[in-house]
């Protein structure tokens, strides 16, 4: 009796808390009557006491009970719109679903289709062309093997996205391939790749200023930048809307160029892909770097 009066004087001293949200669901088998009795008035007696403690367990109990049933998404494995900044998949883990949610099967009015773009459009709706995403998904994939091809073989990349809402998904990018990525946020000054002696002076005879790959999430508005790539013989990768002739890239994906969610996705699709490409570089130039030191050691002795 006298722990009873300890807890009581306990309960007596103890404000009532609002049961957190993820006990909310069990609220419903509480009358509204119970819950303001609940609330106005405190525990005063030891068997007040003990109804709160028996309410407590039976809630606990079919929360643990009715837990295992019902839906399993959760906040980690559902797709939120940041997951394509933050948290790209892999090019083998794409989906359609992914592509479509990105808003990237719309195009621009049908009047302004590029003729050379026909092969990539699905048709028409409400006078907007679609595009077709049973080609996007080949051809980005195509693009990430490219990607991962050329970081294998210490390329480098750089990711061009001058529009202020791009700036975030070719940073992100870059910073994932490391020591090999490079990307230009603001507007590439012309003359960037082709005057390399005047840009940057003589310190640059003997650098390696011209990048092996160039990715292109605004092409519209750097077509001097991918002249000066076809200048100097750099392949480019490019998203390609529906208004834009899909031959000024070389590897061109057809998908919306002014979402900012498909630009974030296929930025990070192919930076993925880069970074594994950028892993077996150094994993190999790691066993040449043991082979090296075993010959040396061996020739030593």
């Amino acid at each position: 009796m006298a722990s009873s009066s300890f807890w009581l004087a306990a309960a007596k001293s103890c404000r009532y808390v609002k049961p957190r949200a993820a006990n909310r669901i069990f609220t419903r088998f509480i009358s509204a009557q119970d819950a303001i009795n609940f609330k106005e008035s405190p525990l005063q007696t030891p068997e007040d006491w003990l109804k709160f403690q028996r309410r407590r367990i039976e809630r606990n109990a079919l929360h643990q009970e009715m837990s295992q049933y019902g839906s399993t998404q959760t906040r980690e494995n559902t797709f939120q719109p940041h997951h394509t900044l933050h948290r790209p998949v892999a090019p083998n883990q794409l989906t359609l679903s992914a592509l479509v949610a990105s808003g990237a099967h719309f195009g621009h009015s049908k009047s302004l289709m590029n003729p050379n773009f026909i092969p990539y459009a699905y048709g028409t709706r409400a006078g907007i062309t679609i595009i077709d995403l049973d080609q996007t998904l080949p051809l980005l994939r195509r693009a990430a093997n490219l990607v991962r091809s050329i970081t294998t073989n210490d390329g480098t990349v750089v990711f061009v996205g001058t529009r202020s809402d791009l700036s975030a998904a070719v940073r992100k990018a870059s910073e994932r391939l490391g020591d090999q990525g490079y990307y230009v946020g603001e507007k590439m000054l012309p003359g960037t790749l082709t005057n390399k002696l005047q840009m940057f002076g003589d310190a640059v005879v003997n650098s390696r200023v011209v990048p092996d790959l160039v990715v292109f999430l605004n092409p519209t508005d750097n077509t001097y930048a991918i002249k000066e790539c076809a200048v100097d013989h750099i392949p480019t990768i490019g998203i390609i809307d529906s208004n834009v002739d899909p031959r000024v890239v070389m590897y061109p994906i057809p998908a919306n160029d002014e979402s900012t969610r498909t630009a974030e996705l296929i930025a990070g699709v192919l930076s993925v892909a880069g970074r594994e490409g950028v892993l077996i570089n150094q994993e190999r130039k790691a066993v040449e770097e043991r082979d090296k030191e075993r010959r040396t050691n061996g020739y030593g002795q």
